[in-house]
């Protein structure tokens, strides 16, 4: 993407009207195991969740055997659908879409059914198939991964769909039943479990049959176990999207899966007992999906066919935006006191990271966004709100590591030394040399954010001579006077972290 098309200072696509119509869009996904309502605020490219409630109705539970929905299933399934229209109403949600998955399109009433709920609510139920349910998914993954290259693999109750991406377009896409509550009622005990999933595993293999270094995991049971791996690995870090586990962390985790009762699990994790009930089946498919795709890394997406549904109203313009600055510049318009004096602080700092690469001159811009919308918080507690803003908002287009940086980066804003804080067990997850960035960063935000109220790129310019280690300050004569004791005790810090010499030219 060229920086134009995605940097902060162009214009801001949520205030543009076809992002505005995004505002506040809900999508109801009937699931096989789950009825799920999200509501977005999806006006930024990076949406936020307004509002999201869950109800593990388990629709497909009995399905391969019966043929037909489970009873039980179906009354919690309408009393959920009853309540999120109404809820939908009194939100002011337009529009509001509704989706249904394997149960519903495999179950002999699965029609009867979304007529009553046509009836009962009087919305429409869109019952999509395995190709189109595959390729939500694969758009709701291009939400937060603008680009993306690898193997969607979506687990749901009943089905597994798998779906290709290559540089962001939606290539092949399959379906299976390898879905947990489908793999109940395969028979022949374990061993006939086993040749179930090998013999459906070799026929999607037989169909997508690229090179993957990425698999994608989307659903709820793969999460789950995404989870474990964190307590497994004391990963300090709790945000599941973009978590990347190694071929081997996987196996390791299946066995702590299936050497541990599910109390014991659900003790640890604080799972939920109707989703702790599918990992053993949705753990024997996992194992057998990397044997067979061989991927280098698995990464997992919190993003699915709901974000899929909500990346298919998005106008292409608002689908080219990066999510993180997008999402950053929202931020600082709903929050900061001065909305747009991130630009400035950019301009102002940028000569400090003239060597950058994209990927690095995207997170100093995210932080210049960010780096007053904390204003509020406590002075005592400012830095460490900033830290945990940036490596806990739901933000898209950043990865852990990434998360880090910016949160070290924001902290240093605020505060000199991060020796001692309660955040140092994270930071053994940023190599040291972008530690040191990160530092720099900080306290080059610190310095221009308060050099003037307003744009600081107008009251001075800075020069870093790496070779000679001179950072140097020239200032016209007008603004000389803004140059005061603070401002000289930040901006020799800001040297001393760079091992430069300060110098200042008027």
């Amino acid at each position: 993407m060229q920086d134009e098309d995605w940097g902060p200072f162009g214009k801001a696509l949520f205030e543009d009207p076809s992002a505005q119509a995004l505002g506040r869009v809900g999508v109801i996904d009937v699931g096989s195991n789950s009825v799920r309502m999200v509501v977005f605020d999806g006006a930024a490219r990076s949406p936020a969740y307004f509002y999201n409630e869950k109800v593990m109705a388990g629709l497909g539970a009995g399905l391969s055997q019966s043929g037909r929905l489970n009873p039980e299933g179906r009354i919690r399934a309408m009393d959920a659908m009853k309540r999120f229209v109404l809820l939908a109403q009194s939100m002011n949600v337009s529009p509001l879409v509704a989706v249904a998955t394997a149960a519903m399109r495999e179950a002999e009433d699965g029609p009867a059914f979304r007529e009553e709920l046509t009836q009962e609510t009087g919305l429409r139920l869109w019952v999509i198939d395995g190709a189109e349910e595959a390729r939500l998914s694969a758009q709701g993954v291009l939400l937060g991964w603008p680009g993306a290259t690898g193997l969607v693999c979506d687990i749901g109750g009943s089905s597994l769909e798998l779906a290709e991406l290559s540089e962001g377009q939606v290539g092949k896409r399959e379906t299976s039943a390898l879905g947990p509550l489908k793999l109940r009622d395969v028979p022949g005990g374990k061993k006939g479990l086993k040749a179930h999933i090998r013999s459906e595993l070799d026929t999607l293999r037989a169909r997508i049959d690229g090179s993957y270094d990425r698999l994608f995991l989307v659903g709820g049971s793969w999460r789950a176990i995404a989870r474990l791996d964190m307590i497994r690995r004391e990963y300090p870090l709790a945000v599941l999207h973009e978590y990347r586990m190694s071929p081997r962390a996987v196996s390791e985790t299946i066995a702590m899966i299936q050497n541990n009762t599910p109390e014991a699990l659900r003790a640890m994790s604080g799972i939920g007992e109707a989703r702790m009930s599918l990992l053993p089946e949705a753990a024997q498919v996992l194992g057998p999906l990397i044997r067979t795709f061989r991927p280098k890394e698995i990464a997992v997406s919190a993003y699915g066919i709901r974000e899929g549904l909500l990346y298919e109203q998005m106008p292409q313009k608002l689908r080219n935006r990066d999510p993180l600055i997008e999402a950053c510049r929202y931020m600082e318009a709903q929050s900061s006191r001065i909305p747009g004096f991130g630009r400035g602080l950019y301009e102002f700092l940028k000569p400090l990271f003239s060597s950058e690469k994209a990927s690095g001159r995207r997170l100093i811009k995210a932080a210049c966004l960010l780096h007053d919308i904390s204003w509020r918080a406590h002075p005592d507690y400012r830095a460490e709100v900033c830290f945990d803003t940036a490596t806990r908002a739901n933000l898209g287009g950043l990865s852990h590591s990434e998360r880090i940086f910016l949160g070290l980066a924001l902290l240093h804003r605020y505060k000199n030394s991060r020796s001692g804080s309660r955040f140092e067990h994270f930071f053994e997850l940023l190599p040291e040399k972008d530690q040191k960035k990160a530092e720099v960063l900080g306290k080059a935000m610190r310095f221009g954010a308060m050099l003037a109220a307003q744009d600081p790129s107008k009251m001075g310019r800075l020069k870093l001579y790496p070779k000679k280690k001179v950072l140097e300050l020239r200032m016209p004569v007008e603004t000389r006077d803004l140059f005061g004791e603070v401002a000289q005790a930040r901006f020799k810090s800001l040297a001393a972290a760079l091992e430069a010499e300060a110098r200042v030219l008027i």
